[in-house]
């Protein structure tokens, strides 16, 4: 956004958020998932190593062991082979199973489920050579290049303490026999593999806290960024403000019409006005031809007054034909002796003979 929108000091609406998101920008630390998937892989090779390395050495050790048949044919020869496959699939498929999975939930708990084809889309930026060669040397591609020479003298510092730690184990291997000099091979770099992936996790998660940390500052919006954000999603404050205007001349003119048609306007008494009217032959109870709070209300009441209305104080009556009744429907039964009696009073009032319902 250009500077003379000012500086994003206001936090990213859910808006910009879900737009950002559909548009493939998380914040995420490919670090994380690669120190996450090598611990996984030491870890899965240190609890499924030492059987997989038995299998695998007694199966080359009866195949290599004999001599081959001779005679064999291509037939014996295929299914041979399919034998050797299925051996090295069946051993080797639950560890990659685990690698797998272990990859997908790195990826999972940094970003979730989700789904944005158009980054797949072609874009000339991504091929252009004038664009390539700006980052390349861009300034974060400079802090990368820092950080990634950082990572390789940690891991090498922390290899090389490893392996000084254990020192005496390897200069011992030449009085062990062959199967345990290969044991103590295997076990003495899965170790060393383990202190390098605790160490790679650690910087990961650094990694990954400063890549938030940047997607939170990257998504920050200027005030002007929040007014077009709102113009967009809400409409022009101009348009609303005369639609609401609108609305309100509407809502005048309909009460011209219907308030001086009215029976009665009962009140809260300043709060809320309720107008009602009831023909007997034609209506099976008293309908709410007008209700309104506030500055409805008192437009109400003064239109009742214009027009020779009678307006009653009834509080609870108000509120809930107010709360219960939409406006040119009936009341409903539970309020019919609190409206008759105050539709009795009016009719009293103004000399009139009560309705008789037919």
């Amino acid at each position: 956004m250009p500077d003379q929108f000012g500086d994003k000091t206001h936090p990213a609406t859910p808006h910009r958020r879900q737009k950002a998101r559909e548009e493939g920008q998380v914040a995420q630390s490919q670090d994380l998932a690669s120190a996450i998937v090598l611990l996984g892989a030491v870890i899965g090779l240190m609890w499924l190593g030492k059987g997989l390395t038995t299998r695998m050495l007694e199966f080359f050790t009866d195949r290599l062991g004999s001599a081959p048949p001779l005679n064999q044919d291509l037939d014996g020869l295929v299914a041979d082979s399919w034998r050797v496959f299925r051996f090295l699939g069946e051993s080797v498929l639950p560890f990659l199973g685990l690698m797998l999975f272990v990859a997908g939930a790195a990826h999972f708990l940094q970003i979730g489920w989700i789904l944005a084809p158009q980054r797949l889309m072609p874009d000339a930026s991504r091929i252009s050579p004038l664009q390539g060669a700006k980052r390349l040397f861009s300034m974060g591609n400079g802090v990368k290049l820092a950080l990634g020479l950082a990572k390789v003298a940690v891991v090498a510092v922390v290899a090389a303490v490893s392996v000084w730690s254990r020192i005496g184990v390897l200069l011992s291997l030449s009085e062990l026999a062959m199967r345990a000099q290969c044991a103590t091979t295997v076990d003495f770099l899965l170790t060393t593999a383990l202190h390098v992936a605790i160490a790679l996790l650690i910087l990961a998660i650094l990694d990954y806290a400063f890549q938030r940390w940047k997607y939170e500052q990257d998504l920050k919006m200027t005030t002007q960024e929040l007014r077009e954000e709102y113009k967009n999603l809400q409409g022009d404050p101009q348009i609303i403000a005369r639609r609401k205007q609108v609305q309100r001349q509407l809502a005048q003119s309909r009460l011209k019409m219907t308030v001086p048609q009215a029976d009665v306007v009962v009140t809260n008494p300043t709060e809320l006005a309720v107008a009602l009217r009831y023909d007997a032959e034609t209506m099976e109870a008293p309908v709410v031809v007008a209700k309104g709070a506030g500055v409805i209300a008192a437009q109400i009441r003064r239109l009742a007054l214009e027009n020779g209305i009678p307006i009653l104080e009834r509080k609870e009556l108000a509120r809930a034909l107010y709360a219960q009744v939409e406006v040119n429907h009936p009341i409903p039964a539970d309020q019919y002796a609190a409206v008759a009696e105050v539709l009795k009073y009016v009719y009293e009032l103004k000399g009139r003979p009560l309705p008789k319902a037919g």
